[in-house]
């Protein structure tokens, strides 16, 4: 017996530009029963990350590289439709990073059981890499100590949003940078921090000056580029400076050049460092644990963009770069 599956393949690498539609191909493929020790999965959510559009450019050198013709990678949430003695049992739910299929053959490697009390997607955002990422960058990384202030860009991202609520239960003053009045506002309302700059009104700098007044102790950056130089001019004595992404040259691609304001580290005697979560590995089931029962204490709140139908892939992931998207970002099948 086959299942018929529709696949998303990289057919283009949208170097030195943004994604466009042809970079991705629609297919469909036979998929066979699975075989000794085998499942077959039936995908229900995608899960997006930025950092998914320098897998497709091959210059992220962390994983391997994308070939003309793979099926494009992401995180899921399946469905365990068949199992031939493989690691999960039929109906069980089951997390982890996958490609864009509508159905799959897996043995199990690298895929987790569904195990929360909150629904089942927050295993792609507060408790998957997204929660994940904000943790491990912000307390691995930053270090943060009661009484600092935290400055994150991006904040009203679908890690942003997360890192500036961990700021708050580390005791720290939280600042978020994000675009438009209306994430800013839920930053302040809904989203735990003290202070939102909409770097799309006023000079941005001036607004740090003014809402970080003693300096920044702990910067997370999510977006690089002028905002990071900005960020950089107003660090405090001893700062650390949390690198995690850079959304901003993702529309150029290539590596950005470094920020004009990076002397700034000598004269506060601050570090600066980048991560890659997957370091952490082994930590996952605890963070998730103490992320779940911050959640369900009420110290930590967490937003969905749930897009719906495979067809719609490559037009959600591009969601993440015009700044359409509000929280994790989210596709159901």
């Amino acid at each position: 017996m086959t299942t018929t599956s529709r696949q998303w393949l990289l057919n283009d690498h949208p170097r030195g530009r943004g994604i466009e539609d042809g970079d991705f191909k629609l297919v469909e493929t036979e998929i066979g029963d699975p075989s000794e020790g085998q499942m077959l999965l039936k995908t229900h959510y995608l899960g997006f990350d930025p950092a998914m559009k320098g897998w497709m450019e091959n210059i992220a050198d962390y994983v391997a590289p994308m070939n003309i013709g793979d099926v494009m990678r992401g995180s899921a949430i399946l469905e365990v439709v068949e199992s031939n003695g493989g690691k999960f049992a039929k109906g069980d739910m089951v997390f982890g990073s996958n490609i864009w299929t509508e159905y799959c053959l897996h043995d199990g490697e690298g895929l987790f059981k569904v195990d929360t009390d909150l629904p089942p997607t927050a295993h792609l955002s507060v408790l998957g890499t997204t929660g994940m990422t904000a943790y491990c960058g912000l307390f691995k990384v930053g270090k943060p100590v009661a009484g600092d202030t935290v400055l994150v860009s991006g904040a009203a991202g679908a890690t942003g949003s997360v890192v500036g609520q961990l700021a708050k239960v580390a005791g720290c003053r939280a600042v978020g940078i994000a675009g438009g009045p209306d994430k800013c506002k839920w930053l302040v309302e809904e989203g735990g921090y003290d202070a939102a700059i909409d770097y799309k009104a006023d000079d941005v700098k001036a607004q740090i000056k003014q809402h970080c007044p003693r300096g920044v102790d702990v910067i997370f950056d999510n977006v690089g580029g002028a905002i990071l130089d900005d960020m950089l001019a107003n660090i405090a004595t001893g700062a650390r400076v949390v690198v995690c992404g850079g959304i901003s040259r993702y529309e150029s691609g290539g590596t950005p050049t470094g920020p004009g304001n990076y002397f700034n580290l000598i004269f506060r005697r601050a570090s600066m460092a980048g991560f890659i979560v997957i370091d952490w590995m082994a930590e996952f089931p605890a963070i998730r644990k103490r992320i779940e029962s911050f959640v369900q204490d009420g110290k930590l709140t967490y937003q969905e963009d749930i897009q719906e139908g495979f067809e719609n892939a490559p037009e959600t992931l591009k969601r993440l770069f015009t700044g359409k998207n509000r929280g994790k970002q989210m596709l159901k099948l």
